[in-house]
């Protein structure tokens, strides 16, 4: 993933330099909703399923399950992205642990 901007840079005794290349799991989560068995069995192509988030609304950044961040959804070269607006949490130790 390409350096966005110095948020995520670390400096100091470098203890943290050996963690650098350990690939951890990021999620963006753009809504939820709470669904009936029945309703979710009726799912189909074209089916529209209504999100808790109104467009516009910033989107959640999780790493490792972990909510870490929010942002607004763009397009760049015709794939999604996101521009993170707001870092809920700038300890490095807390974002590895579940």
């Amino acid at each position: 993933m390409p350096d966005l901007g110095t948020g995520a840079r670390f400096s100091g005794d470098g203890k943290l330099d050996m963690l650098m290349d350990v690939k951890l799991r990021v999620k963006i989560e753009l809504g939820r909703t709470r669904m009936l068995v029945e309703d979710v069995l009726k799912l189909g192509e074209g089916s529209v399923v209504e999100l808790d988030k109104l467009a516009g609304d910033p989107v959640d950044v999780y790493v490792n399950d972990r909510l870490i961040a929010r942002g607004e959804v763009l397009v760049l070269n015709d794939n999604f992205c996101v521009r993170v607006s707001e870092v809920l949490n700038r300890d490095p130790h807390r974002i590895g642990s579940a």
